[in-house]
């Protein structure tokens, strides 16, 4: 049995360019995390304790994704 049926409804009905474009919210969402971690990252009081997630190389990924996947909805929901 596939995990389909347990999906809402939303979700199961939904066409291709509105679940693009979810999922280009949702990274558009990790991109704007990202950033505010690279903005911790840059103010704080530790000089020493960097950390080891490259926030600003993060959002610059998911943000480039985010637009790709956005334009792509944009582009399937003008044409119907």
């Amino acid at each position: 049995m596939s995990a389909a049926p347990h999906l809402p409804a939303f979700l199961r009905l939904a066409s291709d360019a509105t679940l693009a474009g979810l999922a280009g919210a949702a990274l558009l969402l990790l991109s704007a995390l990202a950033l505010w971690g690279e903005r911790r990252r840059r103010q704080r009081a530790d000089i020493d304790a960097v950390g080891w997630v490259p926030w600003r190389d993060l959002a610059a990924i998911t943000s480039i994704a985010a637009l790709v996947l956005l334009a792509l909805a944009g582009m399937g929901w003008l044409r119907g």
